[in-house]
C-alpha cells in the first residue's frame, strides 16, 4: 500500500487494524436497506461513500453522519430506483466491498480500465451545438465511445471519451490533436478546451461526475442569477462548537447527496455530521460542516458563495427536458440522432453515453430550442428517422414512494428544526455536546 507521506507509523498502523467496517441490513427497516459504514476518519471519505451507492443508481432515502476525532459512522437507507429495498446479492456483495475499501487509495481504482482521449469542453450553449461537436469528430475520424454533458445557465460543459475509428486507439498524433482542439473551439463560442490520453475507468462514472462539476465551478457558473425560493438553502453557525450549519431544502432527486457532498467537498469544506431526510418528493439535508482549517463560514460574502455554488450543483444536473434513449454503439447513428435532434428544433440539456462492445446507453434530455416542453410532433419525427426499436422516450424515472407532497415554505421550518434538533440530540447521547442549543453568528 501506498502512504501519504505526512503519515506517521502509528498512523499507519491504525488505519491498518481499523478498515472500514460495514453491515448491510433488509430486516431493520421495513422500506428500505440500511447500510452502515464506521472507520477511521479521513477527508474525503464521505463523498467516496456516497459515490458508491450513487454509482449503482441508488437512491439514499434517509442518512445519519456523524464524525468526531479519528472516527466516522454513517448510515444510509437506500432503495433501488423504483423504491424497492436491494434483493441482489451480486450488488449487496459489491456495496460491501466497495464501501470496504473506501479511503484506501491502493484500492480505489476501478477494474478493466479503458484508454481513451479525453476531450474537456466548457463553453457557451446553444441549440444545435452536441450535433455540431459530433459531426466534428466524425469527419475527423474519431468514435465517442464515453460522454456526459451538463448545460446550465447558458453554458455547456462536456467530457468526451474517444478514440481513432480505425484502430481503436487513443489518439496520440500531435497535429490532431490540435486541429481538435481548434475546431472544437470554432465550433463552440468561448470555448476552452483540454485533450490528455489517459487511463479512464468509465464503468462508474465517479470521476466524470465530480469532474464536470468542477469544470462547472471553474466556469463560475454558481455566480449567474438563480430563481429565488427552489432550492432553498441558509447557513447559521454554532458558535458553541465551531460549526456552520448548512441546511438544504428541494425537490428530490437521483443523486442530490452526492452533488451536494461533491461540492462542500471541492470547496474544502469537511462535513462532522449531518441528517437526511426525504418526504415524498421533497428533500431535507442538513450538516455541520468547518473549513479544511478548522474553522466555521467567517463572512457573510463567504456564506454567500457557498449558497450560490450549492444552488448551481443542484440545478444544473436538474435540467428539465424529455428522456431520450438510443441504444446504439454505431458513431454514424449516433452523429444522425443529434442532428436530428437540431432538425426538428431540439435542444440537449443534458446527455450521457456509454459504449461497451456492440452494447451502447445514450441517454439525452430534450427540450425545444426555447428551453420549453418538446412538442410531440417533433419527437415522433425523430423516433422514425432512427426507428422505434433504437430510440425510445421517456416521461421520467418512478418516484421513490407514493405521492406528492409539495413540502411548501410553510413546512419547510419545522422540519428543518426537528431535523437539526435530531442531529444534536444525537450529538449529546454520543456526549459530544453538554446542550442541544445553537446560536447564530451570521
Amino acid at each position: 500500500m501506498d502512504w501519504p507521506a505526512t503519515l506517521d507509523e502509528y498512523e499507519k498502523l491504525v488505519t491498518l487494524m481499523n478498515t472500514p467496517r460495514v453491515v448491510i441490513d433488509n430486516t431493520v427497516c421495513p422500506t428500505a436497506t440500511v447500510v452502515k459504514v464506521d472507520s477511521v476518519r479521513k477527508d474525503g471519505i464521505l463523498l467516496e461513500a456516497v459515490q458508491v451507492l450513487t454509482d449503482l443508481d441508488l437512491s439514499i432515502t434517509k442518512a445519519y453522519i456523524s464524525s468526531d476525532g479519528r472516527w466516522f459512522m454513517d448510515v444510509f437507507h437506500v432503495t433501488d430506483r423504483y423504491g424497492q429495498k436491494i434483493t441482489d446479492e451480486r450488488i449487496i456483495s459489491y456495496m460491501e466491498s466497495s464501501l470496504a475499501a473506501v479511503g484506501d487509495e491502493a484500492a480505489a481504482g476501478l477494474p478493466d480500465p479503458k484508454t481513451f482521449t479525453t476531450i474537456e469542453l466548457v463553453g457557451s450553449d446553444r441549440p444545435g451545438l452536441l450535433s455540431d461537436v459530433f459531426a466534428v469528430l466524425t469527419d475527423l475520424g474519431c468514435s465517442v465511445m464515453e460522454a456526459k454533458l451538463w448545460t446550465h445557465k447558458g453554458r455547456i460543459a462536456a467530457l468526451l471519451f474517444i478514440r481513432e475509428e480505425d484502430s481503436a486507439k487513443p489518439i496520440d498524433d500531435p497535429d490532431k490533436l490540435r486541429r481538435i482542439e481548434a475546431l472544437l473551439c470554432n465550433v463552440v463560442r468561448g470555448a476552452t478546451t483540454a485533450l490528455s490520453s489517459s487511463s479512464i475507468a468509465v464503468a462508474s462514472g465517479t470521476h466524470a461526475d465530480r469532474r464536470l462539476h468542477q469544470m462547472m465551478h471553474a466556469d463560475h457558473a454558481y455566480e449567474r442569477a438563480l430563481p429565488a425560493g427552489e432550492p432553498s438553502i441558509s447557513i447559521q453557525n454554532w458558535n458553541q462548537r465551531g460549526y456552520s450549519i448548512v441546511s438544504v431544502h428541494c425537490y428530490d432527486r437521483p443523486k442530490l447527496l452526492f452533488d451536494v457532498v461533491c461540492t462542500l467537498t471541492d470547496m474544502e469544506y469537511i462535513v462532522f455530521h449531518g441528517t437526511i431526510d426525504t418526504t415524498d418528493d421533497r428533500a431535507y439535508q442538513e450538516f455541520y460542516i468547518r473549513h479544511s482549517d478548522g474553522s466555521p463560514i467567517t463572512s457573510e460574502t463567504e456564506r454567500q458563495r457557498v449558497i450560490q455554488c450549492l444552488q448551481a450543483a443542484i440545478e444544473r444536473r436538474s435540467s428539465e427536458g424529455l428522456r431520450l434513449e438510443l441504444c446504439e454503439a454505431d458513431p454514424i447513428i449516433l452523429t444522425v440522432a443529434t442532428r436530428s435532434f437540431r432538425e426538428n428544433g431540439l435542444s440537449v440539456t443534458r446527455a450521457e453515453m456509454s459504449t461497451n462492445g456492440e452494447t451502447a446507453v445514450n441517454c439525452f434530455y430534450v427540450t425545444d430550442a426555447g428551453g420549453h416542453p418538446a412538442k410531440r410532433n417533433s419527437i415522433e419525427a425523430v423516433i422514425e428517422r432512427i426507428g422505434a426499436s433504437s430510440l425510445k422516450a421517456f416521461e421520467g424515472r418512478p418516484l421513490r414512494r407514493p405521492g406528492s407532497g409539495q413540502g411548501g415554505p410553510e413546512e419547510t421550518g419545522g422540519v428543518l428544526m426537528s431535523l437539526g434538533s435530531l442531529v444534536k440530540r444525537n450529538l449529546y447521547n454520543l456526549g459530544l455536546i453538554r446542550t442541544c442549543s445553537v446560536k447564530n453568528a451570521i
